[in-house]
């Protein structure tokens, strides 16, 4: 028995070490290349953590688009890494979540995609212009990165609504522009709240598609 858990334990000391680093672009798998690095503390620690944004690097997903160019559709995906002392350790990742930065916004650009770390929480921002913006705010908790809060504008200079979800908290607000002259910061909103049905906060590392997350549904 004794040996068995030595093993045990000279396994996970192996496994620990090889999850460790104090290179951040260590971390990075073959077949991705760095997109972006973001740093803030995501566990209060007073340790700056570090957010990699990669991308995907397949030929096959070099595509020309309707103005006969060659562009990388290849996804990009985000790995958090927790800042201890003296290196860095990997603590979720999701290698394919996001769409390419080259997608087809049609008459329109296609949203443009960001990330800030506030009050120790990730911000996944999404920005389009004219129609507005929305960001989902994620949490780590329980040895996890969780959805807790979804907020959206729309609109641009004259904002027409707001919807902000507390997933903890189950409420959602939908504030409603009501003055239909509004010219941009005159506007009247009617608020109202309502609780939302969840069962269990959503994971980072689940989410398939950002683009596929419909927030209506609450």
């Amino acid at each position: 028995m004794r040996d068995y858990l030595l093993i045990l334990f000279i396994f996970s000391v192996k496994l620990n070490c090889q999850a460790q680093s104090t290179n951040v672009e260590d971390f990075i798998p073959k077949g991705y290349v760095l997109y972006e690095k973001v740093f803030g503390d995501l566990n209060n620690d007073n340790q700056e953590d570090c957010i990699l944004i990669i991308k995907g690097t397949s030929k096959d997903n070099f595509e020309i688009n309707r103005f006969d160019e060659v562009v990388d559709r290849n996804r990009r995906g985000i790995i958090i890494l927790f800042k201890n002392e003296s290196d860095y350790q990997k603590i979720t990742e999701n290698l394919s979540c996001f769409s390419s930065e080259n997608e087809d916004g049609g008459v329109y650009y296609a949203p443009e995609l960001s990330f800030d770390v506030k009050k120790g929480n990730l911000i996944i921002h999404y920005s389009h212009g004219r129609y507005g913006f929305w960001s989902y705010t994620f949490r780590y908790q329980d040895s996890k990165f969780k959805l807790i809060g979804y907020d959206e504008t729309n609109g641009g200079a004259i904002i027409n609504g707001q919807t902000s979800i507390n997933f903890l908290t189950k409420k959602k607000l939908v504030r409603e522009n009501i003055n239909e002259d509004a010219e941009g910061n005159d506007e009247v909103f009617k608020e109202t709240w309502s609780k939302i049905k969840i069962d269990k906060l959503l994971n980072l590392s689940e989410i398939k598609n950002f683009d596929d997350l419909d927030m209506y549904n609450y």
